[in-house]
């Protein structure tokens, strides 16, 4: 069998993500191992109660790794265009109040669309995280 171990987000700053996911977040740490011989470190954290999923921290790659015309990586990062991260709850209101009490900033507050009711919030590196409670409905819509 294979399974989704970890998803990956490029990040500006590794300490200051290690703060935002498990102190703003409440994630946990899984992994943070440097390897100095490479200048690499490979930084997971994770939501508790869900061990089998990592999100891997990954600093955004600077010269010689990247060249200069691929150094636009960390200003698209910035903009959000790294991808997204999809969370659910059951409780998206709940959960809103939470975050908000540890000082994340909301781009919106839960609002209620056809497939559940959702908010969204970026990391300090730009990247996009969207919260739902997803909402039962038919399939048949005749």
């Amino acid at each position: 069998m294979i399974r989704v171990a970890n998803a990956q987000f490029w990040v500006h700053d590794q300490d200051e993500a290690l703060t935002f996911y498990p102190q703003r977040l409440g994630w946990e740490v899984r992994s943070d191992v440097t390897v100095p011989e490479w200048s690499f470190r490979w930084l997971v954290v994770g939501p508790p109660g869900q061990d089998g999923i990592g999100l891997v921290l990954m600093s955004v790659p600077q010269p010689p790794m990247y060249d200069a015309d691929t150094a636009a990586l960390a200003d698209l990062v910035a903009k959000g265009a790294g991808g997204t991260l999809f969370l659910e709850t059951d409780d998206c209101q709940a959960a809103y109040d939470q975050l908000s009490a540890r000082g994340i900033e909301f781009n919106d507050p839960p609002t209620p669309q056809p497939y559940g009711i959702d908010t969204s919030f970026r990391d300090p590196s730009g990247n996009s995280i969207r919260l739902t409670q997803v909402l039962e409905f038919s399939l048949d819509r005749r």
